[in-house]
């Protein structure tokens, strides 16, 4: 059976004075309001079965990049680290280089969802740091809400060599069930080979408090119908999660609602899509 990974969680230390947490103490993120480490993640994996994960960046700090891979060479669980590099700098392909020799250092992520222009992810000094990751065949995580996610077919379209997942299926508004901002640009970002989902980050885009697996399926089905298991891929967002439920519930949940696959296209979802992508040394 093919190792089981966890291609999307995250580790935060409040005592880390040089990050900044600032977001954590919004009305509402009381659950995660405090420090996750390695240690608080294996006893919730080995309950379901993982037995790999990548963790994915939180900062717009190189800084972390060297945490997390420090992390990640004590804990052989950790993967892989997705960070982050300035892609508007001059520099970019310098920050890129300190940690490219490092057989953990994956990928890269931007919090595009936050920047206050939606357009930031097509602007030209971003798509020229994009081109930098492309050179080098990085992966980069497109994170995106709804009003992004047609972008999604634009960088694809300019960066046929780089490797793309997106983050989420984008966070459609599944408390409003809502589909039709999301379901078409899903479809035509799918076209591209290159491009890939993380079947992950949902339940906190439905209603927290009263969600239930039926509330994802739909998003769910047609994610693995536009994209295939082929290039779909399980992630926890944990400890995010833990705002709408727990990490054996985000895993179960999903195992409901992908419909009936064979054991290989279990192996895949669960474990061969995120290998592949990121090139996991597992």
């Amino acid at each position: 059976m093919t190792i089981r990974v966890d291609a999307h969680q995250h580790f935060w230390d409040l005592n880390r004075t040089e990050f900044e947490y600032g977001w954590l103490d919004a009305k509402g993120n009381e659950a995660i309001n405090r420090s996750f480490m390695p240690s608080d993640l294996v006893s919730r994996m080995s309950q379901v079965g993982i037995d790999k994960t990548v963790f994915v960046q939180t900062q717009h700090d190189i800084r972390e990049n060297t945490w997390a891979l420090e992390l990640a060479n004590e804990n052989p669980f950790i993967a892989g680290v997705v960070g982050w590099v300035d892609l508007a700098s001059d520099v970019c392909e310098e920050q890129l280089a300190q940690f490219a020799d490092d057989p953990k250092f994956v990928g890269i992520r931007h919090i595009t969802q936050d920047e206050p222009d939606v357009d930031f992810i097509v602007r030209d000094e971003i798509i020229t740091g994009l081109k930098v990751l492309e050179k080098h065949n990085i992966p980069f995580d497109l994170l995106f809400y709804v009003q992004h996610v047609h972008h999604a077919k634009t960088v694809a379209s300019l960066l046929p060599n780089l490797p793309l997942v997106i983050d989420h299926i984008s966070k459609p508004e599944i408390k409003a069930g809502r589909m039709d901002n999301w379901t078409q640009h899903i479809q035509d970002v799918a076209k591209h080979e290159h491009v890939y989902c993380k079947l992950s980050g949902m339940i906190t885009e439905a209603d927290w408090q009263h969600w239930t697996p039926s509330d994802l399926k739909p998003y769910v089905e047609v994610a693995l119908e536009a994209f295939g298991v082929e290039r779909c891929m399980f992630g926890s967002d944990w400890p995010v999660c833990e705002l709408a439920g727990t990490y054996d519930q985000v895993y179960d949940a999903l195992c409901q609602v992908i419909g009936p696959l064979s054991d290989s296209e279990m192996d895949r979802l669960f474990g061969g899509t995120a290998i592949d992508f990121y090139r996991l040394n597992v």
